[in-house]
Parts: C-alpha cells; sequence; structure tokens
C-alpha cells in the first residue's frame, strides 16, 4: 500500500527533495505509514536503531532524561523532519529518546531500506548531508548563545529559528509555527527554568511580538523586535 496518495507531495519532504519521478514512486511503495497518540514514546536512549521517522504531521521531542530526574530537551521536530536517522548511519545505539507531543501522523523507514536507498539515490544521501550539516550548525549556535546571551535572547533566537524551520506565513505578515510549544520544552531548549521563560514570554506577548494559542502554536507578530533581543 503507498504511503502517501500522491507520491510526487513526498518531495517536500526535505529528505528527499530534488529525487526524480520514478524515485518518489519507489519510496512511495517501501515507506511505511503509521498514526500515533500524544506521550507515545518512539524510541529510548540505548536501544538498537532499527527505523527512522520522518513526521508529517504532529511534534516529536528528542529529550534525554538525567539521572537526578531532570529532562534534557535536545530539540524538537515537526512536520518534513526525520528522527532515528544516526543509528541507521553509524549502528550505534539510540543517542536520545524520543516522545510524540501531540497525535502525530509518520512514515518510517528500515535500516535496510534506508541504506539501500542512500546507495541508489545519491541525491537522497546528500540531502540527509545537508540535514545533518544544518543541524550541527543549529547546535553550535546554541552552545554560543548559552554563554553569550541572557535569557530575553536565548528564547527570542529560539523562536525565530523555529519559526524560519517550520513558519507558516499569516495574510498580515505573522508566522505561525505549526509546533506545540510547552513553556516547559521551550525552557529545556532555552537552557533555562520554565519560570524564567514564562516570564519572557509573558514579556514578549505585552509588547505584541508574539502571540499563542491554546494548543500551544505560537505566532511571531514582530520579527524585528525578536531580532533586536539578541543582535
Amino acid at each position: 500500500m503507498p504511503a502517501v496518495q500522491d507520491a510526487n507531495t513526498l518531495a517536500t519532504i526535505a529528505l528527499f527533495r530534488g529525487l526524480a519521478p520514478d524515485e518518489l514512486s519507489r519510496l512511495n511503495q517501501l515507506l511505511q505509514r503509521t498514526t500515533i497518540p500524544a506521550n507515545s514514546n518512539l524510541m529510548s536512549l540505548g536501544q538498537p536503531g532499527e527505523v527512522a521517522y520522518i513526521v508529517l504531521t504532529g511534534t516529536v521531542k528528542i529529550h534525554v532524561e538525567q539521572s537526578d530526574g531532570r529532562d534534557v530537551v535536545v530539540a524538537l521536530r515537526g512536520p518534513g523532519e526525520i528522527v532515528g536517522e544516526l543509528s541507521l548511519v553509524d549502528d550505534i545505539p539510540r543517542s536520545a529518546s524520543v516522545i510524540s507531543l501531540e497525535p502525530c501522523t509518520l512514515l518510517w523507514i528500515s535500516r535496510t531500506t534506508f541504506g539501500e536507498c542512500l546507495r541508489t539515490m545519491p541525491l537522497m544521501a546528500l540531502n540527509l548531508v545537508q540535514i545533518l550539516a544544518r543541524r550541527l550548525r543549529v547546535a553550535t549556535t546554541q552552545v554560543q548563545l548559552l554563554t553569550a546571551q541572557d535569557i530575553y535572547g536565548r528564547v527570542a533566537h529560539l523562536l525565530l529559528r523555529l519559526a524560519e524551520e517550520y513558519g507558516e506565513p499569516l495574510a498580515d505578515g505573522a508566522f505561525r509555527i505549526p509546533l506545540r510549544l510547552t513553556q516547559s520544552d521551550l525552557a529545556g531548549l532555552a537552557g533555562s527554568s520554565r519560570a524564567r521563560v514564562n516570564q519572557v514570554l509573558v514579556y514578549f506577548r505585552e509588547r505584541g511580538y508574539i502571540s499563542m494559542d491554546a494548543h500551544y502554536r505560537l505566532t511571531i507578530r514582530d520579527r524585528q523586535a525578536l531580532e533586536q533581543r539578541y543582535s
């Protein structure tokens, strides 16, 4: 059974961008599709990696639970992003756990199929390298921000980065981030406490920089003002 109704729509996913129609059709037969509820565990730290997932809808959290009970949030992934690919590439157990933050629709691909596709579809392999390079740059920037910026600058940069990666432009010039962004998860990404991040978000909302709906979807209202917080 095909993973999606129209194989050409797979080309909107970064990993498959630029692939030929026959390659997309082949992938559509190889990929599997599944839906999961919120708070479903996709993978756990230390487990062997047998599959990778591509998010079609919803948000997942990559995190590492510490021995003292703290939860370190590594990243959030939304529509179009791949998770779990590293263990398929280097054959090393999972380096983090992944949980769904809301109901999600996912595509998944096995280790064997993933390796075969990388060998026979050179552009897919190049896309993967570019994805990993971008993530490395983001991680490097996050480390720099932790030492060079206060919490206002770190949160502002985080929101703008999420808007750049996932933002949906609105008619009034704003950008809606279609990810479930709780204060706790934002705090984990920003390297601060939930209380401090809440203070920042309230500050930004009161000044009209951002807005957030009841489903934790945040909208950037004043991009320039946020940019000035960390420039």
